[in-house]
Parts: structure tokens; C-alpha cells; sequence
């Protein structure tokens, strides 16, 4: 008879076999006791195995539980036997039989035959005749060993229903819902006799407990100088409006300890500047924006085809515009960019004639070119070189001449040279920069000088100044001669600015017909390669005699921060075709704050939406152009008004200028600067936002000048003034600038929640008639069930009576019309009471329960003055209506109700 095994292995039945041929050990062990000459009785399973090898499956149903109730069970216990009969467990065998019967018929049996071959060849095998040595080589390679049988085997019999630990995992903190929880092996029972015990549950922990011992808060419970982090979010540090930041105790970096402690309740406003000079660049600020918005009383704001307004800059714009607002005199960083921009991308009038060739123009226009750059530089150094030569007075001519050179000074050098007496020197500047005859003569006598070691007899200034005169702006080389005729080598620019030393590169190193980026290239790879020797370009701010220049005031760079300057920048921006806008602006590189973007957003302006040379480098290429609508919606015809594709560091770097702005109280401009951002959706979210945040500051004159001069919609504003009015408590100016506004929708549950109940409980019907006319054939939500039930109480309140006196009146000609009207008010009040409730529902309002019962109340009283029983169909809510009311009604409908019976009688 077949034994079945829940996920049974292939050698099952191997297994099956294996436990047939040993018998219980408590059962054999009662048996040998009892009859110890007997031999042992035979052995069922093999019956069973030859009766599942013909394909039999029939079962004994005490097959399932008896041997394992013999195993459970007391010797001395009470049991059933084959008869039917009830025997001890002692007496009986396996089978139920007792054990004389069972020794005698296993004397008459004759014993079991001894199995040939391999037990772990099925018995099969030998009745289909097939060679079992074969067979046994074949189930070795193809199925388990039987030693892997055996730790199946052993597996298998392992305690049931026992909760193991996955031992895969590995993590220390593992997730269910990323299958590395704790997982439940799956269990096997040896028959379906034996019952599987259910799992515990055990949720699952994302992190581990750890003991106080090892705690990292051990020890300083009462550290609290964070207390963001010991007490909670509400503790933490909050950004407000302007950069205001909100913080407990006192601001200090993590590596710095406070004196101050922040356990307590004493909260701190402090106001984070993002400029160093707020007044003087609030000045700069409004002169750059103002010239932007009005040049040429061109307004550049315009509708997309979103109906949003966007600023398009004018294509009229230039360095040129904005370098004229700076006096001539004005030697200040801003001014010198500007006039650095003119220099290098304005536009050129070559006053060629149009048959000029392309070459020939190129080659005017790159020598034009060189020529304003130099003009420029010339005069940038000025100030430094004068300021040089007045604090030197006493100095021999020679070296005042090198220090004019510098400057490109050539005609106050020789001056000073001639005055000085050396006429011969005086001549060979006035040919400074020559052609290349010229300085290879220069080159010879420096040389000769060198050779014959007669430099060391010469003045430093005066080799300083032939070198300048050779090309020279490197390293010049002394004799190689010794003790007194040992000459050393000297660096011409040591101790210039990078802007002279540019210079140098530019008027003596390279030739006449030298590119602007070749000038930018040698100068480039001059300070990188004796950065010792060889001024770096640092920032205007950081140029200081001490060799470790720190910002002033608030910002500190880190020792390996190294911001190029601004004009270095732009040149190497013009130098460069490849360089975008992302590479040069850091803040760093144009003023001492690194939260501070005028200057950048002023450049990307001029260089990439007005004249089109440069821009970021993850800007899109949307392959279509998209026409803009003006005001009255006509489209533009001009080529230069299109969208192009996005690009998140223009809109970064308009939110940023534009955060600085609102910090300074400059909220125009910075509506201003907001309407350059690219996306529709995001520019009006942007807009509405900062509108926002400074609606207390939103007066009349600013009102007027964003709405005017900027074209922001006017229900934008009042949409933030009404926000504002809400925060402060004006529950019916809220309400008035919405209806402003257009939100009908917020307008109306202003009304609804707060208004109306108070003109209710005032029995103020003419307000409440206006609140909701001027909301009335607007689309709101819920209009019908909630706005519209007050305008029916205020039109039932003061039509019904008067309605109600013209049609009973005895003296009054009945009208048909006032009739019809009287009956259809009567018939909306009880819906009217019944949806009152759901309108007012909000019971922590004492207003609304007030404002409730007194419309109950009052509809309630005008419908029994005119049809009391229509009434009789609603049960009103208790809640809601006062005692008087319902002794009223119960009246009016008993007396209403008596009169219809007499009638009817």
C-alpha cells in the first residue's frame, strides 16, 4: 500500500524502502520482552511496497495514525485491537494483534525473501529484467548520491513548525518590501497525519536597538546647543521672506562651539545679507534694471501664447548702453566690465566700402578689435601706474620709465627718459612694440650683455626696460659669471597686477598682427606655468599685498578655491569659442558674495538673449520657433522675438538674482528679473509666489508700477493682498480683493463660512442679499445647496410676509401672479430647512449654530403664518431648533390641522 509524503524527493521511494525494512525500536523492544524465543512477526511494509509497485493505491486509514499513536502512547495505555476488543498497548503488536497470535502466525509463515542487489534500486528494476548494476550507475549520475539522499532524509525529519532565520541575509537592517525581511522557510511534514503549527508573526525593524551603553547621546543629555536635532523639527532653523532666518540660540559651524545655549524659548530673527554693501548695490541694482525695462521706451513685456506675461529684452541693448551709465571718470569693477564688453562684443563700424573682401575686412576688423582692447586696458591700469610713480617720487628716471611701460604709458616714458638725460633710451621707447627687426636688435644687445657679462654693471630698471623693449616679459636671463661679475636673473613681472602683466603679453610679447586669443593664450600659459613668479588673475577684492588675501567682512573662500576675476572671464569668454556661459559665472569671480548674481544675470542678458554670441550649456533645441501675441494679441513679425529651448541655469540664475532683490525690498524689480523665466508655468508660479511673501509691502505705488510697467495681471496681485487680509483678520476686505481677483470660488466660501452667518445672527438681510448677488452667474462650486440657500433666505425673509399680506388682505383685489409667487415660496422653505444644516456645518463655530436655529427658526415662523402643515413631513432636527420653535409649529400645525378636519366635516 503506497505511503504519501508531502514534497516528496525523487528517491522517496528509496527512503520508503529503506524505513520498511526497520521496524520501531519501541515496538520490536515490547515484543522481545514478551516473547524472547518468538522470532520477529513479518513486516507489513514490504506487502505494501509490492502492492505500490502494481500501482495500487488504496490506503488503511489507521495506516495514518496508528503507528504514531503507538509511539505517543503509554505502554499501560488503553487501546483498540484488531478484534475490536480493548487491550493495553503492551499487549498488542503494530498491527492491532496480540502478540501470541502474532508470534504463532509468524512461525507459520514461511520468512521474507533477502532482497538482492543495491536497496537503493527500485524494486521495479528486477521485475522488468533489467541489469540492476547498470540501472545503479545510472540513478547515481543522473539523480542524488545517497549521501545527499541521507541529508535530505535527515533534513526532512527535523522538528517541524520551528522558526528559522533566513541565512541568506546579510544586511544588518533589512526590508520586507525589498525581500530581505525575515523569511519564512518553507516547512514539510513527514504525512498529512501531522499538523504544522501556525508561524508566529514578528514585524519586521528597520533599525536596530542599541544599549545606553553605546548610545551616542551617553553622557550629554543636556547638550542641546542643536536643538533641531534633541527636540524636533519645530526646534530647527526656518528661512522667512528677505532671507530672514529663524533660529534658537546662536549660529555657529559644526566644528565651532556656543557659548549660548538653545534650550530655551527666547527665538532669534536674523537676516543672512547676500551683499556685502546692501545700500550702494540697491543703488547699482535699480540703475542696471531701469536702464533694462526703459531703453529706448521700449517696453520689453509681452504676452506668450499662454496669455502670461515674459520679458524679451530688446535686441538694442549692449555693453555700450550700460557702460554710458557710469560717469568717464568711474574706474569702479563694474564700469571697467562694461566697457570690457564695448571692447570686445559690440559691434564694430569698419567704414569699409561693401566691395571690400571678406579678408581684408576680417583682418580690419581683428586689428579694430585688438585696438579698443588695448585702449581699454591702458586705460584700467592707468590708476595703479600713476599711483605707483607718485608714491616713488625719488626714483631714478630708468625705473620710473619701466613703471609708465607697464601702463603703456610710452609718451610720458620717454618725457621722463629725456628729463632724466638719457636721450638714446628716450628713442628706443618711442619704438616700443616695433616690427621684429627692431626687436631682434633689442634681443642682440641684451645678449651681448650677457655674453661679455656686462649686465651686472647695467641697472636692473634699465635691462627691465630693454627687455620690455625686446619681447621680453618672461624671465631675463644675468651672466653666468662669478663673485663680482655674477649677474641674476631677473623677472620683469614681478610684483605687477595680472591685468599689466597682461599688458606686457599684449604691447611687447606678442606681434602686431597677434590674434586677441593668442595675446590670452601666452599670458594663460605664462601664470600657470610660474604661478610664483607671475600674478594669477584674482579678483579685484583679493588683490592685496599680503600673500594670503581673505575676503572682507562675511565670506571666506577655502584654501583651494581659486575664482578667476570677471574681466578675465569675459576675455577668456571671447578668447575661447568653445567656453559657454556656465564656465564663467561664479559669483566669486565678480564681487565678494557668493549669493550675489546681478552681475552675472546682466551679462547672460547681453550675451545671450540680446546679441545672441554665447550661452549655457544646457540649454534645448526645441527645432521649431514659436511666435508671441503683444498685448492685443497680434503677432510679432520681428525674426528676433522666439522661443528657444529651456534652460534650467538661466531660470536658476533668474531666481537667485531675483531672491537677492526681495531681500533688498526691491520687489518690482524682482517681479522684473521673475518674468525672464523660460517656462509659462513656472514664471506665473514664480511671480505669484513673491507676490505672496510681500503682500504687506504691496502699496499703491508699487501696485501701480507691476501692474503698469510690468503688465502682471492685477488679479494676481490682489490675490496675494487678499491672502494677506485673511492672515491679518479682514475677513470682508479678503473677500472684496478676491471678487477683484476673479476667485469666485474663494470669495464664496469667505461668504458662506464667515460672513454670511454674522449678517444672519444681525438680521442683515440687504448684506446678505449682496454678498452672494455679486457671486450669483459666476461658476462656483456648490453653488446650489450653499451660496444660493442664503439669497432663497434673504428672498423668503422679505418677499413671504408681503406676498402673504397682499394675498390675504380682504380690502385687496386678489392677484393671480402674487399668488403663484406666495405658493412657490411656501414651497421652497422646507427643502430650504432641510438643507440649512449641511450649509452651516460646522459646530465648533458658535456663529454657525446661532445663525442655524434663527433661520430655522424664522422660515419655520413665516411658513406657519401660511401653510403650517407642510412641515408635517420633516422632523426637525432637535439640535438645530430651539423648544419655542418646535411649541410653536406643534401649535400652528394642530390649529392648521382642526380647521382642515371642520372643513372636511
Amino acid at each position: 500500500m503506497a505511503r504519501f509524503r508531502a514534497f516528496a524527493s525523487d528517491t522517496s521511494e528509496d527512503e520508503d524502502d529503506n524505513r520498511a525494512s526497520q521496524p520501531p525500536q519501541k515496538s520490536s523492544a515490547s515484543r522481545a520482552r514478551s516473547h524472547p524465543a518468538s522470532p520477529p512477526p513479518p513486516s507489513h511494509r514490504d506487502e505494501d511496497e509490492d502492492m505500490s509497485d502494481d500501482g495500487s493505491s488504496e490506503m488503511d486509514e489507521k495506516e495514518l495514525y496508528a503507528p504514531l499513536a503507538l509511539r505517543k502512547q503509554d505502554r499501560n495505555a488503553l487501546v483498540e485491537g484488531a478484534d475490536g476488543e480493548i487491550y493495553h498497548a503492551h499487549e498488542i503488536d503494530e498491527d492491532g494483534m496480540l502478540a501470541g497470535e502474532s508470534s504463532r502466525s509468524s512461525s507459520e509463515s514461511p520468512p521474507p525473501k533477502a532482497r538482492n542487489g543495491s536497496t537503493s534500486i527500485i524494486p521495479r528494476a528486477r521485475q522488468i529484467g533489467l541489469d540492476e548494476h547498470k540501472l545503479h550507475l545510472m540513478q547515481a549520475s543522473l539523480f542524488r548520491v545517497p549521501e545527499e539522499a541521507a541529508a535530505l532524509r535527515q533534513f526532512n525529519e527535523e522538528t517541524p513548525g520551528r522558526f528559522h532565520l533566513a541565512q541568506s541575509l546579510n544586511r544588518k537592517h533589512s526590508r520586507d518590501s525589498e525581500g530581505d525581511g525575515l523569511r519564512i522557510p518553507v516547512q514539510e511534514r513527514a504525512s498529512f497525519a501531522h499538523d504544522v503549527e501556525a508561524i508566529p508573526f514578528r514585524p519586521s525593524r528597520k533599525y536596530a536597538r542599541v544599549d545606553i551603553s553605546a548610545s551616542a547621546v551617553t553622557g550629554t543629555e543636556g547638550a542641546v546647543v542643536d536643538a533641531g536635532l534633541s527636540l524636533g523639527r519645530s526646534f530647527r532653523v526656518g528661512w522667512g521672506p528677505g532671507g530672514t532666518l529663524v533660529h534658537l540660540g546662536q549660529l555657529c559651524s559644526p566644528s565651532s562651539s556656543s557659548k549660548i545655549t538653545a534650550n530655551s524659548s527666547v527665538v532669534t530673527k536674523t537676516i543672512v545679507p547676500f551683499t556685502e554693501s546692501a545700500s550702494d548695490s540697491s543703488n547699482l541694482t535699480s540703475k542696471l534694471l531701469s536702464h533694462h525695462l526703459h531703453n529706448n521706451n521700449i517696453s520689453p513685456i509681452v504676452f506668450d501664447g499662454d496669455g502670461i506675461p515674459f520679458a524679451n529684452p530688446s535686441p538694442t541693448l549692449s555693453f555700450a548702453s550700460f557702460a554710458s551709465l557710469f560717469p568717464s571718470t568711474d574706474r569702479s569693477f563694474e564700469a571697467l566690465l562694461f566697457r570690457l564688453g564695448h571692447a570686445l562684443f559690440d559691434d564694430i563700424d569698419l567704414h569699409l566700402h561693401d566691395t571690400v573682401s571678406v579678408d581684408v575686412r576680417n583682418q580690419v576688423y581683428a586689428i579694430r578689435r585688438k585696438a579698443a582692447l588695448s585702449s581699454w586696458l591702458e586705460d584700467a591700469v592707468s590708476p595703479t601706474v600713476d599711483a605707483e610713480v607718485k608714491a616713488d617720487l625719488s626714483a631714478n628716471p630708468t625705473s620710473t620709465a619701466f613703471r609708465l611701460l607697464t601702463g603703456h604709458q610710452v609718451d610720458k616714458a620717454c618725457e621722463v627718459s629725456m628729463d632724466g638725460g638719457n636721450v638714446k633710451l628716450a628713442t628706443l621707447i618711442s619704438q616700443a612694440g616695433g616690427d621684429e627687426e627692431y626687436l631682434e636688435d633689442m634681443r642682440a644687445q641684451l645678449r651681448i650683455w650677457r655674453e661679455q657679462r656686462i649686465d651686472v654693471h647695467i641697472d636692473e630698471s634699465m635691462r627691465k626696460v630693454y627687455a620690455l623693449l625686446a619681447g621680453v616679459v618672461g624671465v631675463l636671463e644675468g651672466s653666468n659669471g662669478t663673485g663680482i661679475e655674477w649677474c641674476p636673473d631677473i623677472s620683469i613681472a614681478d610684483r605687477l597686477d595680472w591685468k599689466r602683466v597682461f599688458g606686457l603679453h599684449l604691447w611687447y610679447e606678442q606681434p602686431m598682427d597677434a590674434s586677441i586669443a593668442d595675446v590670452f593664450d601666452s599670458y594663460d600659459q605664462h601664470w600657470r606655468s610660474a604661478p610664483a613668479r607671475v600674478a594669477p588673475p584674482i579678483p579685484w577684492y583679493l588683490e592685496a599685498k599680503s600673500p594670503h588675501p581673505t575676503l572682507p567682512h562675511t565670506w571666506r573662500l577655502t584654501s583651494d578655491a581659486n575664482p578667476p576675476d570677471g574681466l578675465y572671464s569675459l576675455m577668456r569668454l571671447y578668447a575661447d569659442p568653445a567656453c559657454s556661459l556656465s564656465a564663467i559665472f561664479s559669483p566669486f569671480s565678480f564681487g565678494p558674495s557668493p549669493s550675489d548674481f546681478s552681475i552675472p544675470w546682466h551679462l547672460y542678458i547681453l550675451l545671450s538673449r540680446c546679441m545672441r554670441i554665447r550661452d549655457f550649456a544646457d540649454r534645448d533645441d526645441p527645432g521649431v520657433d514659436r511666435s508671441v501675441s503683444s498685448e492685443g494679441g497680434e503677432e510679432q513679425e520681428d525674426q528676433d522675438v522666439r522661443v528657444e529651448g529651456h534652460s534650467p541655469s538661466a531660470d536658476l540664475l533668474a531666481s537667485t538674482y531675483a531672491l537677492q532683490l526681495e531681500q533688498m525690498d526691491l520687489i518690482q524689480e524682482a517681479v522684473f528679473v521673475l518674468l525672464h523665466l523660460e517656462g509659462s508655468t513656472g514664471r506665473e508660479k514664480a511671480i505669484k509666489d513673491l507676490l505672496l511673501r510681500s503682500a504687506p509691502k504691496l502699496d499703491d505705488y508699487v501696485t501701480r508700477g507691476i501692474a503698469g510697467s510690468l503688465r502682471v495681471p492685477l488679479s494676481w496681485i490682489n490675490e496675494a493682498k487678499a491672502v494677506f487680509a485673511l492672515d491679518c483678520g479682514n475677513i470682508y476686505e479678503a473677500y472684496q480683493l478676491y471678487l477683484q481677483a476673479g476667485l469666485y470660488n474663494a470669495a464664496h466660501e469667505l461668504a458662506v463660512l464667515e460672513l454670511a452667518p454674522e449678517a444672519v445672527i444681525r438680521d442683515d438681510l440687504e448684506l446678505l442679499k449682496t454678498l452672494f448677488e455679486r457671486i450669483a452667474g459666476h461658476p462656483v462650486d456648490g453653488w446650489h445647496v450653499r451660496g444660493k440657500a442664503f439669497l432663497d433666505y434673504a428672498e423668503i425673509m422679505t418677499q413671504l410676509p408681503y406676498l402673504r399680506a397682499q394675498v390675504h388682505d380682504p380690502d385687496v383685489v386678489p392677484d393671480g401672479s402674487q399668488a403663484a409667487a406666495l405658493e412657490e415660496l411656501t414651497n421652497r422653505v422646507p427643502k430650504l430647512i432641510g438643507i440649512l444644516p449641511d450649509v452651516l456645518r460646522d459646530r465648533g463655530d458658535p456663529r454657525h449654530s446661532v445663525a442655524l436655529s434663527q433661520m430655522i427658526a424664522g422660515l419655520t415662523r413665516e411658513l406657519d403664518k401660511v401653510q403650517p402643515l407642510a412641515l408635517s413631513s420633516i422632523q426637525l432636527r432637535p439640535v438645530h431648533v430651539s423648544e419655542a420653535t418646535k411649541l410653536s409649529h406643534a401649535q400652528s400645525a394642530a390649529y392648521a390641522h382642526f380647521l382642515k378636519t371642520l372643513q372636511a366635516a
